[in-house]
């Protein structure tokens, strides 16, 4: 039976009879873990298990925000903590070279930690290009100021998580940086000309919309669709991202139980579906809300399989690695101990 147009959540260490009996119906294209469904490597790895029994499927997809800094699901003791993209930023001012090289190491450990529980697929990195006085839902978390600098570190992390065998997804398409609010709890909006914006937010996408996932953003851009968020608005998905972006790849939105959309979860998982986006992301593992996207996940089909097709068809066996030697290597760098 084919899978739907969802990724879901679920609410604990342990996959609840209802929630199985759920996915087992629904079948969505995959899941989403966060800090609440994390104890420890083997927890976590039995629940990736039991994710994908759920749905009879032991190659479905499972994600995760690990990114580094603030953003990092797996946490100390079990998990190491890592950088925020800031602080690779830093450095490939200093020396592009170990900018880059770090980026790509931070991204293999990473992907090896992933891989090592079972998850697959990683919401990073973050192509966001912030402004001076932005809100700070961004931060640190994207590279640099410079777009030349996010998208060089970008690569380097891109090509860190397909090494690793991790399916990186680019975020948040077309643009976070310019948001004056935090789109968990408030719609964005932004009033910068598009040649602005081609120019400087769109340049990083751009560059490297050869990646196998994109995640959309929860933002208004006035000057293209004055009405709609770019996850629901068909001209910012049909024009932008897969026009002058270029994006061929899958696009799944952002969590659509964010503040930032409004109406019921059918109407919002509708609406993304309807404006281009291929997979509708629902996080919070409630059930009521999963229920009600359901109505309107249909049966993932058409360009949408095909892209999704295409995207798991990059995944493959991480390359070897020395772990420890990596380690070292990645520390020396970030210490500032390599002149």
């Amino acid at each position: 039976m084919p899978a739907s147009a969802a990724i879901y959540g679920c609410q604990g260490t342990e996959l609840a009879s209802e929630e199985r009996d759920f996915f087992r119906d629904a079948r969505p294209f995959g899941f989403i873990l966060f800090a609440r469904n994390v104890s420890n490597p083997a927890q976590v790895t039995a629940l990736c298990d039991q994710l994908r029994g759920s749905i009879g499927n032991a190659h479905a997809p499972i994600l995760i925000d690990q990114e580094g800094g603030r953003v990092q699901r797996l946490k100390p003791p079990h998990w190491q903590s890592r950088p925020a993209g800031r602080r690779f930023g830093e450095l490939y001012d200093r020396h592009p070279d170990q900018g880059r090289e770090a980026a790509y190491l931070c991204a293999r450990l990473i992907a090896h930690e992933l891989r090592t529980v079972g998850v697959t697929v990683n919401c990073a990195p973050v192509l966001d290009v912030p402004v001076q006085g932005a809100h700070d839902i961004i931060g640190d978390r994207a590279y640099s100021f410079d777009p030349t600098a996010v998208i060089e570190l970008g690569r380097a992390t891109i090509a860190g998580y397909l090494d690793g065998g991790v399916l990186p997804v680019i975020k948040h398409m077309p643009g976070h940086g310019r948001a004056m609010a935090d789109s968990h709890l408030a719609l964005p909006r932004v009033a910068t000309p598009t040649n602005e914006l081609s120019a400087h937010d769109f340049v990083t996408f751009r560059s490297l919309n050869q990646a196998p996932i994109a995640m959309t953003a929860h933002v208004v851009f006035e000057a293209i669709d004055p009405r709609r968020p770019a996850t629901t608005s068909p001209k910012v998905i049909r024009s932008i991202i897969r026009g002058e972006i270029g994006f061929e790849g899958l696009l799944v939105s952002d969590d659509l139980s964010m503040s930032a959309l409004e109406g019921p979860l059918s109407a919002r998982t509708k609406a993304a579906l309807f404006a281009g986006c291929d997979i509708a992301l629902h996080c919070n593992g409630k059930m009521d809300e999963m229920t009600d996207v359901a109505r309107e996940a249909k049966e993932l089909a058409g360009e949408a399989l095909e892209r999704a097709d295409a995207a798991l068809a990059h995944l493959r066996d991480p390359a070897p690695l020395d772990v420890a030697a990596a380690e070292a290597r990645l520390r020396e760098m970030l210490m500032g101990a390599i002149a």
